[in-house]
């Protein structure tokens, strides 16, 4: 096993020290930031997975997400930013009873390398938080993200919101986390679902054009 691919395990055990060291050393070897960043959402996962079965408490999932937020300010400046006109607007934020936010800043950094204009709306965030955001900024694509599998219900209620409030003619609905496949998507009724942050980039290109 080489040292990125520790780094999950690493994460997921909130070694703060050797997590940054592992990433600092990643990338002076010329390693693909991507990779990178595919660890640390598995190390999420895995965080995700302890949380659920009461081995993590919020104290761990904040220190997990502060760990993060480190390598991802040494990460970040590798990203090449691919055009400087926007591809398309997106508002994307973690639903109402769920406070995660790793997966959900990794793919806000690729959509903005790609050229998207990002509307982040936080963690926890209300079906009508998505709907005051969707009427002000007009975005062609709105995503929605959790850890945890009870917050599923709440991406449902937050479509639901969107198409009472005649919304979501011409909009895409795309989820994406831990829990996410596409039983999900489809009680959800979602356009699209992607549990890996490269591939959920792509298919928001798709939508715009930019592929």
């Amino acid at each position: 096993m080489n040292k990125l691919d520790e780094l999950a395990d690493t994460l997921a055990n909130l070694d703060e020290e050797k997590a940054i060291a592992i990433t600092k050393e990643s990338l002076e070897s010329g390693v693909d930031p991507m990779k990178i960043l595919d660890m640390c959402r598995k190390g999420i996962v895995i965080v995700g997975d302890r949380f659920e079965k009461e081995e993590y408490f919020l104290s761990e999932m904040i220190m997990a997400a502060e760990i993060f937020k480190q390598v991802m300010n040494l990460v970040k400046p590798k990203l090449k930013k691919i055009t400087e006109k926007p591809l398309g607007k997106i508002v994307i934020g973690t639903v109402q009873g769920d406070v995660h936010d790793i997966g959900k800043n990794i793919v806000i950094s690729l959509l903005e390398a790609s050229g998207f204009e990002v509307h982040d709306i936080g963690i926890d965030a209300p079906p009508e938080k998505f709907l005051s955001s969707i009427k002000e900024f007009k975005p062609e694509i709105v995503g929605m993200s959790c850890l945890l599998t009870l917050s599923i219900k709440s991406m449902k209620r937050t479509v639901e919101a969107i198409e009472k409030s005649n919304l979501r003619d011409n909009l895409k609905i795309i989820i994406g986390g831990g829990r996410v496949d596409k039983d999900a998507c489809d009680y959800v009724k979602a356009d699209a679902y992607s549990d890996s942050a490269p591939k959920g980039v792509e298919i928001c290109k798709k939508w715009v054009g930019g592929v």
